[in-house]
């Protein structure tokens, strides 16, 4: 009788173990199709279920031609996903009323240029619908002019002609979230880094981000590389995000990126009812996936809460995150290399299933 209970159990026990390992196995194997496949030159990814970080990994190189390593430490343009971490900034400060997002803007920036009948909003700005155009060019979105400034930044396009009257459409643009960055330092009194540091990172514990500064090397920072249409790859042309760092200016790691997703499904950042404002479909009707403020809503029309989150792309990165409130799950894949963004969300997308897995 008991040697059958204890096989029983050791059965039991050795079957989760397999399932466990084959999980590992399989997330392993899927980060390192992006490498083998010559999709990117280094990636990491990571999961968590519950809070508990239960798969990592990183493959690839973060140097080519030094052989150096891609690891868990090293420190990738996370591109768009920043506009998550400055729209829960913004909000934060609704929470603490600062600010309105139905006011118009300008009664918060005085240097802001209202061109249209209908008034911008903070509102406005978060769901991409204020009208606000992108890069006029190329050039402006391989930027190499260093902004000492946001206003500086505002200096480009605050006279450009709106696409559309503001609230009438959807039209995502970085430039948007650059004014939001403005409106940030403008309420709280902070600069934008000052204010993400001390309210973002350290509440969520981020120990590994920041903005990414010309001329400044950092020890762990990847090189940057880009994959052209043919699907070659090459070292990327140097440029820096001075021009939109509130939209896609920061650095971090896979970890840090499963701790900003934890923070968000704790509530440790913004409170549930702000939570659920951010994620209703403010975007209007003629978009693939609904967005909410700051946020992506990938759960199909009739459950696009159900995930959240944003993807990146630019110079030296292709980057996709993903929150799932319901399950307690966060993952994230971040790559070195630009053209590869359908490629990242791709295994980002498998993870969610595999990530399940007992």
């Amino acid at each position: 009788m008991k040697k059958t209970f204890f096989t029983a159990i050791i059965l039991v026990f050795l079957t989760f173990f397999i399932s466990a390992q084959e999980r590992i196995e399989t997330s392993n194997a899927l980060l390192e199709s992006l490498v083998k496949d010559e999709s990117v030159v280094g990636a990491s990814a990571s999961y968590s279920v519950n809070g508990k970080v239960t798969w990592e990994a990183a493959t690839g190189y973060a140097d080519k031609d030094k052989k150096g390593e891609f690891t868990l430490n090293t420190e990738v343009r996370i591109a768009s996903i920043v506009k998550s971490m400055t729209a829960i900034a913004v909000m934060q400060l609704v929470e603490q009323d600062l600010l309105d997002i139905d006011l118009p803007i300008d009664t918060y920036i005085p240097e802001f240029v209202q061109k249209g009948n209908t008034k911008i909003t903070t509102k406005h700005i978060l769901s991409h619908t204020s009208g606000i155009s992108a890069y006029k060019n190329k050039k402006e979105g391989e930027n190499t002019v260093i902004y000492m400034s946001l206003l500086d930044v505002y200096d480009v396009f605050k006279d450009r002609k709106l696409r559309f009257e503001p609230g009438t459409a959807y039209y995502y643009t970085s430039y948007g979230y650059v004014v939001l960055g403005i409106l940030i330092e403008k309420v709280s009194g902070l600069t934008y880094e000052a204010y993400m540091q001390k309210h973002i990172w350290d509440k969520a514990e981020m120990t590994h981000t920041g903005v990414e500064k010309p001329g400044i090397k950092r020890e762990n920072a990847t090189t940057l590389y880009q994959r052209d249409r043919k699907g070659k790859i090459k070292e990327a042309k140097t440029n820096n995000l001075t021009n939109r760092v509130p939209a896609g200016g920061l650095y971090s790691t896979a970890n840090d990126i499963i701790k900003f997703g934890n923070a968000i499904i704790n509530h440790t950042l913004i409170n549930e009812e702000t939570y659920e404002l951010m994620v209703q479909h403010h975007s209007l009707e003629k978009v693939n996936n609904g967005y909410g403020f700051g946020f992506f809503l990938y759960g199909g029309k009739e459950n696009e809460s159900n995930i959240i989150g944003h993807s990146g792309s630019q110079s030296g990165s292709s980057t996709q995150f993903f929150v799932i409130p319901s399950l307690k799950t966060v993952i994230v894949v971040m790559a070195n290399t630009s053209g590869a963004s359908r490629e990242v969300s791709t295994v980002a997308g498998k993870l969610i299933d595999i990530s399940q897995r007992k």
